[in-house]
């Protein structure tokens, strides 16, 4: 492969957050964002149809506050922001108007201090399931209809309980019955596993454990695995 590096020069402390496959700059689609502080921002598609060697603003950050997701939305879909505290806010898409690269966004979920949002789906699909997983190696999938919709920059409802035993949330993602999902650790430990064999709970509930992690260990993050089919 080809070092990022070449590819998109980064300052001292940035990193890759994420990468968004692009075949065409259409009007009609939009680059929707989302922040640790809970800031949410969409911004068409085609004002990033310029790009420059040394990259461009995507959105303004300020405060130490760090972009958590990106993803490629048509603009009539849900959004859910998960934050660590086990809450998440589902609201439409349409209640966040297009803005500009420079701008700084709006309030998608409202945090207590020393909170932070950690996880952004786009809801495509109302028949799968949304994987939480907390520091402890516990979570749960729970049905995506069971998250009812509010109105964007609400404290949200319950995702998952964070109690001693689970820790903090550290990532939420859609999953389907075949996927695989790949739990990652602090340490370097990746475990694969079916998501068929995590059990489905309701929202207010803690969940099993996912993978056993040593006295210091921590999860720090899942990743889906689609299996797609040569034919």
């Amino acid at each position: 492969g080809k070092p990022i590096i070449n590819l998109l020069p980064l300052d001292q402390g940035e990193q890759i957050n994420a990468v968004l496959p692009i075949r065409d700059y259409s009007e009609d689609m939009f680059v929707f964002m989302a922040t640790a502080n809970g800031t949410v921002k969409k911004t068409s598609l085609i004002e990033f149809s310029r790009p420059r060697p040394s990259g461009i603003r995507a959105i303004e950050l300020v405060g130490g506050n760090k972009l958590i997701g990106a993803e490629l939305t048509d603009g009539k879909r849900d959004i859910m922001l998960f934050s660590d505290a086990g809450k998440v806010v589902r609201f439409s898409e349409s209640h966040v108007r297009s803005m500009g690269r420079t701008a700084k966004g709006v309030r998608g979920i409202r945090l207590s201090k020393g909170q932070k949002a950690i996880s952004l789906i786009i809801v495509d699909n109302q028949d799968i399931t949304v994987l939480t997983a907390t520091q402890n190696g516990y979570g749960k999938r729970t049905n995506i209809k069971d998250y009812p919709q509010k109105s964007r920059g609400g404290v949200g409802v319950i995702s998952i309980q964070v109690t001693k035993r689970n820790g903090p949330v550290v990532s939420a993602v859609t999953v389907e019955n075949d996927d695989e999902i790949m739990l990652i650790s602090d340490q370097g430990t990746l475990i694969r596993t079916p998501v068929k064999d995590i059990s489905v709970f309701g929202r207010n509930t803690q969940g099993v454990r996912l993978v056993n992690l040593s006295e210091l260990e921590h999860l720090v993050s899942i990743e889906r695995i689609v299996e797609y089919n040569d034919n």
